[in-house]
């Protein structure tokens, strides 16, 4: 059994800060509904305080996170290490889409390297962190971080990004509201 903690300390933050890829789940309210999970990476991840952790959300896929937040908050994260000693990550809470047109965005963005099509940022209150052995998990040496997403977004204009969250973004597979402001303008 995995030990629990009230708070992300120094020593989860820095561990945090060393691992490359994340996974996010959320599901629906509904019992027919899709449960997502999603992988993670570009260095998109970051702690805000003790029991806050937020990560950028880029375009190009489709909107099941935010659409589950909006739906019912709940939130987890888990990060397993692939290097070094096994360890294992779930951060359980309650989440919320911030977006470009929302107050605060701009700040908590500064905190990212330059991110491609920033869609929104997903802020997550940490209820509970709990930490597994991760015996399981293969070792995998990290090599460097795709670049196909940063190089797609360099060939689309605004407008096309624009039109793309118009089209997929503002509901999720199910039908649930998903980007508040599809066209750039708040």
């Amino acid at each position: 059994m995995g030990k629990e903690y009230t708070e992300i300390d120094e020593r989860i933050q820095k561990w945090i800060a060393r691992q490359k890829m994340f996974f996010v789940a959320t599901a629906p309210n509904s019992p027919d509904g899709l449960i997502n999970c999603s992988p993670k990476g570009l260095d998109c991840l970051r702690v805000l305080g003790p029991q806050e952790i937020a990560y950028v959300d880029t375009g190009g896929s489709g909107i099941e996170t935010v659409a589950h937040l909006k739906d019912n908050g709940r939130i987890v994260l888990m990060l397993c290490a692939f290097e070094g000693p096994p360890r294992i990550y779930r951060f359980y809470g309650k989440g919320t889409a911030l977006e470009p047109h929302q107050e605060g965005f701009a700040e908590i963005l500064a905190r990212f390297p330059p991110m491609p099509a920033a869609r929104n940022i997903i802020r997550i209150k940490v209820e509970r962190i709990i930490d597994s052995c991760g015996y399981g998990v293969p070792l995998y040496e990290f090599k460097q971080h795709r670049d196909s997403l940063p190089n797609y977004f360099a060939n689309q204009s605004e407008e096309q990004i624009l039109d793309y969250r118009r089209s997929r973004n503002s509901e999720s597979l199910e039908g649930l509201p998903g980007l508040e402001s599809t066209d750039g303008k708040g």
